[in-house]
């Protein structure tokens, strides 16, 4: 029997081995995870995929890529909100043609999603994409948007500590332009919540949205700071601190609580 078990434990070492052999390199493994929930309007779905095809179309965002050791760059684009969705599959992008084609995926006719809002089960869902996929990065980055707390599934934290303990990177990008249905589930520093609740790892960041004006540039910043590396400090833009504590990494299911109790009275 311990010489079945020594056997059966070679070809596992040998099977694995032989699949990182395999594996394709990479400088860096990116999932972008768009929020697509609920509280989205269809003009800010419309904003956030032209942005995005606006900054990887950008000479920064390409320079980013050739900036890299192998110059290559595996990204995935994934729409969330309760559950999740493929939008683009995972692509490598080493010249200008491969940053175009994704682009031109994304600026396509698509359906908006009307669910809750779940940041945990978007950071499982990135997390898993991350490590069934067949890149080998030297770093791992998962990059999530959103314009509300939490409410749905696993605590946040639940969902960003197993992406860090597997060495994978988040970085945030809070929408906080109130706009649509979001005022109602509108948090006060959205970014500090997103920065104690949901960020983490080595030079994680967050740059928050103010305007949608301000969105393609500042998903073109993001893209360059994830693709060349560079340690940066949490990227926190001033606001007015009201009544609900951003730091209460639990205030999503909370408001949503408070809501569900406001309606059932009416």
């Amino acid at each position: 029997m311990q010489r079945i078990a020594a056997i059966m434990t070679a070809l596992t070492i040998s099977m694995t081995s032989a699949a990182s052999a395999d594996a394709i390199e990479v400088d860096l493994e990116l999932v972008l995870m768009v929020d697509v929930s609920r509280s989205m309007t269809e003009r800010e779905l419309e904003i956030q995929r032209r942005g995005y095809a606006a900054a990887l179309r950008s000479d920064a965002v390409y320079a980013a890529v050739q900036s890299g050791l192998l110059q290559s760059v595996a990204m995935t684009y994934v729409e969330w909100a309760g559950t999740q969705e493929v939008i683009v599959d995972w692509r490598v992008l080493q010249s200008r043609d491969d940053l175009e084609a994704f682009a031109n995926i994304l600026t396509t006719k698509f359906n908006p999603a009307l669910r809750r809002t779940s940041i945990s089960e978007a950071l499982v869902f990135g997390m898993r994409e991350i490590e069934t996929n067949i890149y080998q990065g030297i770093r791992q980055v998962i990059d999530i948007s959103g314009d509300g707390p939490n409410n749905q599934g696993r605590p946040v934290t639940r969902g960003r500590d197993a992406a860090l303990a597997k060495g994978i990177v988040i970085n945030g990008l809070p929408l906080m332009t109130q706009e649509g249905m979001g005022s109602a589930w509108h948090l006060d520093r959205l970014d500090l919540y997103y920065q104690s609740c949901v960020i983490g790892g080595p030079g994680s960041f967050v740059i928050p949205v103010l305007d949608w004006d301000d969105f393609a540039e500042a998903v073109r910043r993001k893209l360059v700071l994830e693709m060349v590396a560079r340690p940066v400090e949490a990227q926190i833009v001033p606001a007015q601190l009201r009544e609900r504590d951003p730091t209460d990494c639990l205030i999503g299911e909370k408001i949503w609580q408070d809501r569900m109790r406001y309606w059932y009275d009416e």
